[in-house]
């Protein structure tokens, strides 16, 4: 059974930090990209973050930029994303996806095959 599984969120005080994790089960994280979408309330979901299947080439969207870290770990068949100087703005629905053999040349969730079903962060004082 294909199965990602988000873990990590939780409720954190501005400029603290979260490591989300997104373990993967039934297929090969190797041979995919992984991408951190979050979607906050009242806001459409979007792309944050994308780790390739290939060199493991990262991309960063501006607002997390400096602030987040994406990583793979291949032996453990499971992607992460560091997350420091948390602000407010970061509340949302974290999601992880994959894409087979990808790029990281966008965020368009068609071309993203299996997601996690979402891990909740929340920054607030």
């Amino acid at each position: 059974q294909v199965q990602l599984v988000e873990s990590g969120g939780g409720l954190v005080q501005p400029g603290g930090s979260l490591r989300l994790s997104c373990a993967a089960s039934g297929f090969t994280l190797r041979y995919y990209a992984i991408a951190w979408f979050r979607q906050a309330p009242d806001k459409e979901r979007e792309g944050i973050s994308c780790i390739s299947s290939s060199d493991g080439s990262t991309h960063y969207a501006d607002s997390v930029k400096g602030r987040f870290t994406i990583s793979r770990d291949n032996a453990k068949n499971t992607g992460y994303l560091q997350m420091n100087s948390l602000k407010p703005d970061d509340t949302a629905v974290y999601y992880c996806a994959t894409a087979y053999m990808g790029l990281c040349r966008h965020y368009r969730e068609t071309g993203y095959n299996y997601w996690g079903q979402g891990t909740q962060v929340t920054v607030s004082s």
